[in-house]
């Protein structure tokens, strides 16, 4: 069943996760006030002299140092309105309003699904939006429906691209959370899985409410708190599980972090499988580009666990990475692991792998009880397309690593704090933001 529409002949994919910058060239005095290349309404700073030249250059580096730090913060620089204010031509159209349109398309021809309301802005991702809904026929049980553009990185052939998602659903794995149903276009795909009302992992770290937008919750969250030892032993033993279940199958995932983990009965189960099958970029792309040795779908899976575990077990992602400094901690065999994934030494020299993480004093005598099958069967003209399409990924990372800036972490910019980034992160907090 295509649902969708055609996709447009020569439509570019745009991968949003590469960084925009903006540079400030001049100034002017326009109708009294200074502006220096955008369209901000700051505030002046200065009764007396706020004209001379020397105080609008300084003003000029000052809002050069602001803009630096937006565009280099991995929450900030993926917002839509920064991608917005920077790239009009290619961001300003109205994703929720495209989503309502191709979903109520998808409810057109399968009618026992309805709208129960939107979820505005709950992820990260600007052409990626979710609605809760309800089946007709089970009208008390909620659920929750994903609509997304295809990514750069999408590979596979439009007929191996709607089988392999036609599987999905037949997937049978313990920390694997189920889908329902799933189907794509030559533009979109879309997704149901069950609702779950206490929301990921990081909704959990951060004690923050899962319907609330991406940007609200996880921007400054005002309380945080690491995970209990045993439980990141339990989790982080279960999720390098699905890593080498989803590796032995040659599916590639890329796409692990905490906000695509779920807890249930004190079981992880992680989300969003499909992700590379849709093209999409990995949320930790601007981190994984600087690193040579991160150039597979397998050591990009090691890396990104290197950054969950380490906000399980400290509350929050690291500051700046490699990280060779680790805050004071009773868990020393964590640390030892982390330093393993995310030190200066690991991300030059190569990720260990999914069965040496295994290995370790931190997970190697972790019991796990499950009574669940492991099912999921790949006929074999689909696993030689996965192969191929998970080279060409690797392929294009490869080349855009050869050629990337260095991704300078927000914390590097202490600047930026002295040029009112502050009153930002107030808006992210109020919700201002999103």
């Amino acid at each position: 069943m295509a649902f969708l529409e055609k996709q447009s002949p020569g439509r570019v994919l745009l991968d949003d996760t590469v960084a925009l910058t903006a540079l400030i060239e001049a100034s002017q005095n326009l109708q009294s006030h200074t502006v220096s290349g955008v369209s901000l309404p700051l505030p002046p700073k200065k009764l007396l002299g706020n004209m001379d030249r020397e105080f609008i250059a300084e003003r000029q580096r000052g809002l050069q140092v602001y803009l630096d730090f937006i565009t280099q913060h991995h929450i900030l620089a993926t917002c839509q309105l920064v991608k917005k204010f920077l790239d009009t031509n290619n961001y300003s159209a109205n994703y929720t309003e495209i989503a309502l349109q191709q979903v109520s398309m998808f409810f057109r021809s399968d009618p026992k699904w309805e709208v129960v309301e939107p979820l505005k802005d709950i992820g990260w991702r600007i052409r990626k939006k979710y609605f809760l809904i309800k089946n007709k026929e089970q009208p008390k049980e909620r659920q929750v429906l994903s609509w997304v553009d295809l990514g750069p990185d999408k590979f596979l052939s439009d007929k191996d691209l709607q089988s392999t998602m036609k599987l999905l659903p037949s997937l049978t794995n313990p920390y694997i959370y189920p889908v329902t149903f799933a189907n794509t276009s030559e533009l979109s795909a879309l997704v149901i899985r069950m609702f779950k009302e206490k929301g990921t992992l990081r909704d959990l770290i951060c004690k923050v409410k899962p319907k609330e937008a991406f940007m609200r919750k996880y921007c400054s969250p005002k309380k945080i708190q690491g995970l209990e030892l045993q439980q990141i032993r339990t989790y982080g033993r279960q999720i390098l599980e699905v890593l080498r279940f989803l590796h032995d199958k040659g599916f590639p995932y890329g796409h692990l972090h905490a906000s695509n983990i779920v807890i249930e009965d004190n079981t992880c189960k992680v989300l969003d499988i499909e992700n590379s099958l849709l093209g999409l970029p990995s949320y930790y792309r601007p981190y994984i580009t600087q690193f040579r040795k991160i150039n597979t779908t397998e050591s990009i899976d090691v890396y990104s666990f290197g950054h969950l575990l380490y906000e399980m077990t400290y509350g929050r992602p690291p500051d700046a990475v490699p990280v060779d400094q680790y805050p004071a901690v009773t868990y020393t065999s964590v640390v030892s692991v982390l330093q393993s994934i995310l030190s200066t030494d690991a991300c030059k020299t190569g990720m260990p792998t999914v069965a040496q993480l295994l290995q370790t004093p931190l997970f190697s005598d972790v019991l796990l009880f499950h009574s669940e099958k492991l099912q999921f069967k790949i006929p074999t003209k689909l696993r030689d397309a996965l192969k191929t399409a998970k080279e060409c990924m690797e392929k294009r990372l490869q080349e855009e690593q050869k050629t990337v800036g260095i991704f300078t972490p927000y914390s590097q910019f202490p600047e930026a704090r002295k040029a009112g980034m502050g009153g930002w992160m107030d808006g992210c907090k109020k919700g201002t933001s999103d």
